[in-house]
């Protein structure tokens, strides 16, 4: 691409950093979660929610399991200090909810941030100014000393308008633009600002570091985070606070090692929404714990319901692909897919497995909500036999002997491929019964009556049958009814084919239960031929598998 030479580093690394945390492997307990998607993800829909619709979502968000919530910037607009009020007068946050505020530096919106929460009980109040180098020179053209000055200013206000508020309020500080900013500038600002606070054990203080703008690679990140931890006065009274934006794609990943550097808490929305390309995706991230026998202290087990209410909400659109939240995630079109996904079902079941292991899918499905049938194997052209197999037996109780499989599979795939889209589970049994089941043209059977011929004779069969407009009547032998009845219709018919496989299943667990048994026949050139018959008497439902798959073969 032309103009590369444009960019360069907008990051400050840290120098001769420990990367302590790269010794831990995954993050062992969830975080502090604190939701924004009041605030940053509302500023970012084209058409932010209206009170009734943020109301909706807060109580949505309790529901989940969220104990912090950003509910706005009450100064920022009539809009925001209504929607606040509205929460405390009709009495919506629970006891054991805190809700946050966002406040700039400046006296009369602190003042007027404050009037907003009186009669609150638990409050953060969420005090920022930017500090990297580009905000400094470009935007506010002041110098370090002068952007301290700006976050002691605010500091010391918070702290007065406490002394004479009633309720719980907890501080909150952001160094906002973080990832630009040198280390050991972040370091002393955020220092400023927890000698004015006094935190203690019973009132600790947030330090929050926000990616506000992604610049670097995460473990970058982590190691600024790391560098704050280790240099932060007063590091036991802290709370280590997070806030991840996803311009490079790495939101994820920079809360995860933030995390492993020392983090307590996380500041994200719902699906990622917010400013430019997003924050971080809090379900994703919840649910990464979740795949690791971590539980994440939040209630996603019904992830197609909490979709469905945050499209309509706020009018977004949850990707496809999301992971764990999208429509797709869990799909596998993928013949080899399938088979592995199915054989790992049945090895779940054979073993008793205590821990999810299975190939290609890094949780269960069902432990969001999703259908495991229904969202997981997908049939299309792509499919192979043993997503086909097992949508026949999962969802019909159709146990194919295992090869008649690839015969079954490539008839689907042809039906998919022919139509030019995905088949739903029904049409896929649609076209196997089309294909396979109580087949009776051009031969069908209209009576069949057996003898026994004494133990070491087998059976005699009196067989009448319709064939092309004809009834034909003949009796053969066989060392069994469905033998003597196939010896026999090969005589009546003039035709020659081996009976190679029989096997049979009953589609449902109970006395009343169909039978389904499965025919495969092998003609004079050695090509295979399958029928499937349906019936309530097994004698019944295995001689019309075998017509059906001399049907079969006299229709190729």
């Amino acid at each position: 691409m032309k103009n590369f030479e444009k960019y360069t580093k907008q990051y400050f690394p840290v120098k001769n950093a420990p990367m302590r945390w790269t010794q831990k492997d995954y993050v062992d307990h969830a975080p502090i979660w604190c939701s924004v998607d009041l605030r940053d993800g509302n500023q970012a829909l084209i058409n932010p929610m209206t009170l009734e619709q943020k109301l909706e979502f807060f109580k949505h968000l309790v529901k989940i399991g969220f104990k912090e919530i950003e509910v706005g910037f009450p100064a920022a607009s009539e809009t925001e200090y209504e929607f606040c009020r509205a929460l405390i007068e009709q009495n919506l946050i629970p006891d054991d909810v805190t809700i946050q505020v966002l406040t700039q530096s400046r006296e009369h919106i602190i003042k007027k941030t404050f009037e907003a929460l009186d009669g609150a009980k638990n409050v953060i109040v969420h005090l920022y100014n930017s500090t990297s180098v580009s905000q400094r020179e470009q935007v506010f053209r002041k110098e370090k000393n002068e952007i301290i000055d700006i976050a002691v200013m605010g500091a010391e206000l918070c702290k007065k308008y406490r002394e004479t508020a009633k309720g719980n309020y907890y501080f909150e500080y952001s160094p906002e633009s973080f990832t630009g900013t040198e280390p050991e500038f972040a370091v002393e600002i955020c220092n400023k600002v927890i000698e004015i606070w006094e935190p203690t054990p019973d009132s600790k203080v947030i330090i929050n570091l926000p990616v506000t703008v992604s610049h670097s690679m995460p473990h970058v990140y982590a190691n600024q985070v790391e560098y704050m931890c280790d240099n932060l006065l007063n590091r036991e009274n802290l709370i280590i606070s997070l806030h991840p934006h996803n311009d490079r794609g790495c939101a994820v990943a920079d809360s995860e090692m933030g995390l492993l550097a020392g983090a307590d808490r996380i500041e994200g929305t719902l699906f990622g929404n917010g400013e430019r390309t997003g924050n971080v995706d809090i379900v994703t991230l919840a649910m990464n714990m979740f795949s690791q026998g971590v539980d994440p202290q939040l209630n996603f087990e019904n992830l197609p319901e909490i979709v469905k209410h945050y499209e309509e909400i706020t009018d977004m659109t949850v990707y496809d692909r999301q992971p764990y939240s999208g429509k797709l995630v869990f799909a596998a079109f993928s013949g080899s897919h399938q088979d592995a996904i199915a054989k790992g079902m049945n090895w779940r079941k054979e073993k008793n497995c205590q821990h999810w292991t299975v190939p290609y899918l890094p949780i269960d499905p069902e432990d969001v909500g999703r259908v495991y049938e229904a969202d997981v194997i997908r049939i299309n052209s792509q499919s192979g036999k043993g997503g086909v197999n097992y949508i026949l037996e999962n969802q019909f109780g159709i146990s194919m002997p295992k090869n008649m499989w690839e015969t079954v599979g490539y008839m689907i795939k042809q039906v998919s491929d022919d139509a030019h889209r995905e088949l739903q589970p029904s049409e896929v049994y649609d076209a196997f019964e089309k294909h396979y089941i109580n087949i009776k043209a051009p031969v069908k059977l209209k009576e069949a009556h057996y003898k026994q011929l004494g133990e070491e004779n087998g059976i005699e069969a009196d067989v009448t049958v319709e064939y092309n407009g004809n009834v034909i009547n003949k009796q053969g032998q066989g060392n069994g009814r469905l033998n003597a009845v196939s010896d026999t219709l090969k005589e009546m018919l003039g035709v020659e084919y081996v009976l190679h496989t029989y096997t049979e299943n009953a589609m449902e667990e109970k006395a009343s239960s169909k039978a389904v048994s499965y025919v495969g026949i092998k003609d004079a050139n050695g090509k295979n031929f399958w029928g499937v018959g349906i019936a309530t008497d097994i004698i019944d439902s295995s001689l019309r598998a075998l017509f059906s798959a001399v049907n079969n073969m006299i229709n190729a």
